[in-house]
């Protein structure tokens, strides 16, 4: 049975979404917090960007511009995210926006409907397919600064030298 565009574009979503939860799951509190440099981002101020977009997105997705007037895009990026609890907290309620979102979607609305990011027009689609690519983007950041300040890293996918181990046991089940 083939999946529907909805339905697969959702499973990529909760795919990137525990991807970021695994790896903050291996971070201590600090590690969340730590910058390479000044011109750097934390895992907590790409979280907090995250979030703003998605409830910028996301909110009132099929009637209003992505782009809200009461977003404040700059101020995002602040560090001004003290606990591990605030930061949880923003991943959420991004994340709920999202699939909440995604939802009211109908399969009438991919395709008759458009939406418009900074008065730009898109099928919906399109913006669908644009923040997916946006969010897979970050959440790689995400995983990259985890690696860099964790002293015990486990993989999240294939560990490396691991990819003929994993292959034979993908391909000794049976197709679905």
């Amino acid at each position: 049975m083939r999946r529907d565009y909805l339905e697969s574009v959702k499973a990529q979503f909760e795919h990137y979404k525990n991807i970021g939860e695994r790896t903050f799951g291996q971070l201590n509190d600090e590690d969340l917090f730590w910058q390479y440099n000044d011109e750097s981002n934390s895992i907590a101020i790409i979280v907090k960007h995250l979030w703003g977009n998605m409830l910028s997105r996301w909110t009132d997705f099929l009637t209003t511009d992505g782009e809200k007037e009461w977003r404040k895009r700059d101020e995002e990026f602040e560090d001004d995210i003290n606990t591990r609890s605030e930061m949880m907290d923003k991943w959420n309620q991004g994340w709920q926006c999202l699939f909440t979102a995604l939802d009211s979607i109908t399969r009438e609305d991919l395709d008759s409907k458009s939406i418009y990011i900074r008065n730009e027009e898109h099928s919906i689609t399109d913006a669908i397919n644009r923040q997916l690519a946006h969010y897979s983007y970050h959440v790689g950041q995400i995983v990259l600064i985890a690696k860099m300040v964790s002293s015990d890293w486990k993989a999240l996918t294939i560990p490396k030298g691991e990819s003929k181990v994993y292959n034979k046991k993908m391909f000794s089940k049976p197709k679905k």
